[in-house]
């Protein structure tokens, strides 16, 4: 039985379930976090043409990042403080869990992910970042021992990737079995820091405010990624109202579905919450539908396809661990 429907989370009684661990929170509070990650990816290469972002300019992408991040978590900071109408200050004993955070969920993370993206196709790099609800399963699993690895978790995990294959089928040209260390090994050097600090956050969440501690790591994250652009020559070009806007509903973006997903691995289990992350792709394709013209890739037979398996997955994992909640209670 998972490590979780066992024990009482902080903030819970002993012998009571969270309403954050309720299949249906669960599931509309996790889609709207793939929701708003998925639209990320056209806002992405909509701000690049706003702030004048050569897509060969890592330096310049590392800052626009870093810019983002800083914003992120001062807003998640200041929408906390509102909702919980207090200080979110962190402790001394905090700044272990911030600072690994920072580095994992944003500074290596993203390090590695514009350079690897610089040197691979979109579509390999979409397919080697769906490994990241494995290697987030496997790392809980083997590593931190706070689930149990079972063959209903890996088969929604293998429906939920052949959906992400499935949809990125039309790339054909991206789709070569070569691998290179700084392309496709560095988008999975990024996938696997993304990885750990799923189970980071799922670990120091127990102690600290999760909404406290992503602000936190994205205000150190994204000042590094700041000083790491500025000193390798990136420059962002000044921009007007739709620019300041993008950046804004950007820096929303990473505060309200990093915080919210940072709540759910507080209270659930990481394979519960990870299996969600399929969806952010699909997601992403459609949302470049509506934003970017793309309606013919997005709304095809494949495309449907690929969502129905994501969802099966889905449900295969969370239906097994209500029916184990069910029996714990």
């Amino acid at each position: 039985m998972d490590t979780i429907t066992s024990t009482p989370t902080a903030g819970t009684p002993a012998g009571k379930t969270s309403p954050w661990q309720k299949l249906p929170v669960i599931f509309i509070s996790a889609l709207a976090c793939c929701a708003l990650w998925g639209s990320a990816y056209p806002c992405i290469k909509i701000g690049y043409a706003l702030f004048e972002i050569p897509a060969d300019s890592p330096a310049s992408q590392l800052l626009f990042a870093g810019l983002r991040f800083f914003l992120a978590g001062i807003l998640t900071l200041i929408m906390g403080g509102f909702i919980s109408r207090k200080l979110l200050l962190p402790k001394k004993s905090s700044w272990k869990g911030i600072s690994l955070l920072a580095l994992t969920q944003t500074v290596v993370q993203y390090l590695f992910f514009y350079l690897g993206l610089a040197h691979t196709s979109g579509v390999k790099s979409s397919l080697v970042g769906a490994l990241t609800t494995f290697f987030a399963i496997f790392i809980s699993a083997l590593i931190f021992r706070m689930e149990k690895l079972t063959p209903r978790k890996l088969l929604g995990c293998v429906l939920g990737f052949a959906g992400i294959i499935i949809i990125n089928l039309s790339g054909v040209a991206g789709m070569t079995f070569d691998f290179h260390l700084n392309g496709e090994g560095f988008i999975l050097l990024s996938n696997l820091s993304y990885a750990f600090s799923s189970n980071f956050a799922r670990i120091f969440s127990q102690k600290d405010d999760p909404v406290m501690l992503s602000g936190c790591q994205f205000v150190l994250g994204g000042l590094v990624l700041i000083l790491v652009g500025v000193l390798t020559g990136g420059h962002l070009a000044m921009t007007g109202i739709a620019g300041v806007g993008l950046i804004l509903y950007m820096a929303f973006i990473s505060a309200a579905a990093y915080s919210l997903w940072g709540i759910l691995l507080k209270y659930n289990s990481v394979s519960t919450v990870t299996v969600f992350g399929f969806m952010t792709p699909v997601f992403g394709v459609l949302l470049s539908a509506l934003l970017l013209g793309e309606r013919g890739e997005a709304f095809s037979l494949k495309s449907l396809v690929a969502l129905a398996l994501v969802c099966l997955g889905i449900l295969i994992v969370n239906t097994t661990i209500g029916t184990r909640k069910r029996q714990n209670h």
